[in-house]
């Protein structure tokens, strides 16, 4: 006999005692196949065949159902093996049964072969029930049992390849995949569009999508070039095609359907959806049923030849299923309906569960993806890369976070920090720590002070909310950088000719801890080296240590460096690229943050710095001081706008300010000018009326300056504003 090809896909399912309930516990399609196949074993055997224990041959053996029974309530394989051996068949060691004498292997390991009188599948040709077979009178009865058996196996292995899918389309294919061609040689998948997700309720019309569609053969194969134009036309109008005439599949290849279907509140489909149960083609409700779901040109075949099952999920109907058989092939049998029903259910529960999960896959990236930083800025001095990495696909979220916050005088902050774990619950922590870093690093303190209020942060979010940080402050004018570190991994400096070294900082207490106090070095920062940070996922797994996998890091960095060239840097995303190609296949333990940071900083010949003591003279004097530096650097044509400007700034200054007030010029890209004093108001702008002698000074700076701002610090506040040098357009 020839068995399911789905079958190979894994062990027999089996029938469980009572015949309700298959191995995922669903359906109740088992029981009418396992009474079908108590009924036959009822039939004597004929004389010449072996018993079931101890039999002689030539003596007859009957199989009584109380026999039957008893082996329901044994293994599985004792099941498998009785249904055998009522059908005059061997059970092999697997419980599977095995070909009878002159049958095709194949066949009996569930590939294809030849069939013999009287033993086909269900449904395929040469297995009617009445046909003469090999064994005589009771061939009928034991190929009537078998089928049942092979049908019971089918819906096991189908349903277990539904299963497997964790995904929309990995579970539609897994159905068609399944029933074509074993169960029948065409399928046609609806579902709802869009698919509701959890108790959502529908707004607007039901439509249900053409989601894929499978069959047997392409339309070459079956003689009808013109597409089935011909039996279209034979038909005229007699309102029902003749299938035997048509094509199983369109000019293009696909199945003559359409692709999208509104149900009409109480038309004929509306009323077999929501009956849930499997029809047959011919049934009064479905004649009418599916020339509204395929549309109504198309052909809808004759008798039970076709087979519409809606998709319930757990709360509504998601969609409908049709299979189809060739007029070459047997119709459908009662006993179809329920394999139907369950190869239906076991489909829209899973599809059920893939919305699901993908909404809820669709929330964690969303989460992930505003926690982290939309793009890097680039301040003055530094040149800057990021990448982050999930645990795993299953794991999308996780508490790795980076960060580059520009700060006043054209420094940048640099933070990477990473919560314990890679949950929601991580990624919402992460999310409070980063924007309370962030407000942090606006007040302008020093690194060791904002670890510290972040580790009162994590106390005040709970007892075991623990993280990892390192807080990096970068001055491109003095080329020096501060860092602060929290229990991270320490940060990979890359120098111009080609070392690497592990800079040597304070270990210091994960934040979380308490009552820890963080400390702080500076270090050199020279111009063309590549900083380094990065979270333990990068270079600690099951595999390695971390002290091992950050000499593999620095290893890395090395080597590239020198294939680029020792006298110039790598380029900063290509290196990204290259540190994380390092990863081995068990090396993904943990979710991966990386921030790369090339220093360029500002050359001294491009700043200019002077401190003025808080008096009438300090607006003036500050005119002639960027009137000499302009000259300086020949950018005389800015010199009116500049001093405007500086006037109005410094003289703002001046009258709050106690201590001297700072004046700073930068030449880079544009020309920026910082003036600093020790008043903690921030400057705002405001409307003056006529008759008020002052408040035009920021409205001046706004019309003229390219950007300008003001920052509160821990000593004051700075005031800044940029202008754009003379022919920095042509330059871009």
């Amino acid at each position: 006999m020839t068995e399911y090809p789905t079958s190979q896909e894994g062990p027999q399912p089996t029938v469980a005692p009572g015949g309700g309930t298959d191995e995922l516990g669903h359906g109740k399609a088992p029981i009418a196949a396992a009474e079908a196949v108590r009924t036959h074993a009822d039939v004597p055997r004929p004389r010449g065949t072996t018993g079931e224990s101890g039999g002689q041959p030539g003596q007859g053996t009957r199989a009584t159902g109380h026999d039957v029974a008893g082996a329901g309530s044994g293994s599985a394989r004792a099941r498998d093996g009785e249904a055998a051996r009522n059908a005059g068949r061997r059970p092999d060691a697997d419980g599977a049964c095995a070909a009878l004498p002159g049958q095709d292997a194949g066949a009996g390991a569930g590939g294809p072969g030849p069939l013999p009188d009287g033993a086909g599948a269900p449904g395929l040709p040469g297995g009617s029930p009445g046909t003469p077979g090999l064994l005589g009178a009771g061939s009928a009865e034991a190929s009537v049992a078998r089928r049942e058996g092979d049908r019971l196996r089918f819906v096991g292995a189908a349903t277990r390849r539904i299963a497997r899918g964790i995904d929309l389309d990995e579970i539609v294919l897994g159905l068609c995949r399944a029933t074509v061609p074993t169960f029948s040689d065409a399928i046609l998948v609806y579902l709802r569009d869009p698919l509701p997700v959890g108790d959502e309720r529908p707004i607007g019309p039901v439509v249900l999508r053409l989601r894929r569609t499978d069959r047997l053969r392409p339309i070459d194969d079956l003689g009808l070039a013109d597409g089935g134009e011909t039996a279209v036309a034979a038909a005229g109008g007699a309102g029902e095609l003749d299938f035997s005439q048509l094509p199983l599949v369109g000019p293009q290849g696909d199945l003559p359907a359409a692709e999208l279907c509104e149900i009409l509140p109480g038309g004929a489909l509306a009323e077999v959806l929501r009956g849930v149960r499997p029809v047959f083609g011919s049934a009064p409700g479905a004649r009418d049923a599916l020339p509204e779901l395929l549309g109504g040109g198309h052909p809808v075949p004759r008798g039970q030849r076709a087979i519409l099952a809606p998709l319930r999920g757990r709360r509504r109907v998601i969609g409908a299923a049709v299979f189809l058989r060739t007029p070459e092939r047997d119709a459908f049998e009662t006993n179809d309906l329920l394999v139907a029903a369950q190869l239906a259910t076991h489909t829209a529960l899973g599809i059920d569960k893939a919305v699901l999960y993908g909404r809820e896959a669709y929330i964690a990236d969303e989460l992930q993806r505003t926690m982290l930083p939309d793009g890097l800025p680039q301040p003055t001095g530094v040149r800057l890369a990021s990448r982050y990495l999930p645990a795993a696909e299953t794991a999308r979220v996780g508490g790795d976070w980076y960060d580059a916050i520009p700060l006043p005088g054209s420094r940048v902050a640099l933070v990477v920090g990473d919560v314990m774990g890679h949950s929601m619950t991580s990624a919402a922590i992460m999310g409070q720590l980063r924007t309370t870093a962030q407000t942090l690093a606006q007040l302008d303190l020093p690194p060791a002070e904002v670890l510290h209020h972040l580790d009162e942060q994590a106390q005040r979010l709970g007892s075991d909310r623990m993280a990892t940080c390192l807080y990096a402050v970068y001055d491109p004018v003095s080329h020096r950088i501060t860092i602060a570190n929290a229990g991270h991994p320490p940060p990979v400096l890359l120098h111009l000719g080609g070392r690497a070294e592990v800079l040597r900082v304070p270990p210091g207490a994960p934040i979380g801890v308490g009552g820890v106090d963080f400390e702080a070095v500076e270090l050199d920062a020279p111009a063309g080296a590549t900083l380094l940070l990065y979270t333990d996922g990068l270079v600690e797994s099951r595999l390695r240590d971390v002290w091992t996998g950050i000499d593999q890091l620095r290893e890395r960095l090395a080597t590239t460096a020198q294939l680029t060239g020792l006298d110039h840097p790598p380029p900063l995303e290509a290196l990204c690229d290259d540190v994380l190609d390092m990863l081995g296949p068990g090396d993904r333990d943990d979710d991966i943050a990386l921030l790369a940071a090339r220093f360029e900083g500002i050359a001294p010949s491009d700043v200019a710095y002077w401190f003025l003591d808080p008096e009438e003279t300090a607006p003036g004097r500050a005119r002639r001081f960027a009137r000499r530096a302009l000259a300086r650097w020949g950018l005389e044509e800015l010199s009116d706008s500049l001093e405007l400007l500086v006037s109005e700034v410094v003289t703002n200054a001046v009258r709050y300010a106690e201590r001297p007030v700072t004046l700073r010029l930068l030449r880079t890209d544009v020309l920026r000018c910082e003036v600093g004093d020790d008043s903690p108001q921030l400057p705002r702008q405001r409307r003056a009326r006529e008759t008020d002698e002052g408040g035009r000074g920021l409205f001046l700076v706004n019309r003229l300056a390219r950007r300008w701002g003001a920052t509160r610090l821990s000593s004051g506040k700075v005031v800044w504003f940029e202008l754009a040098l003379p022919g920095a357009h042509e330059r871009r």
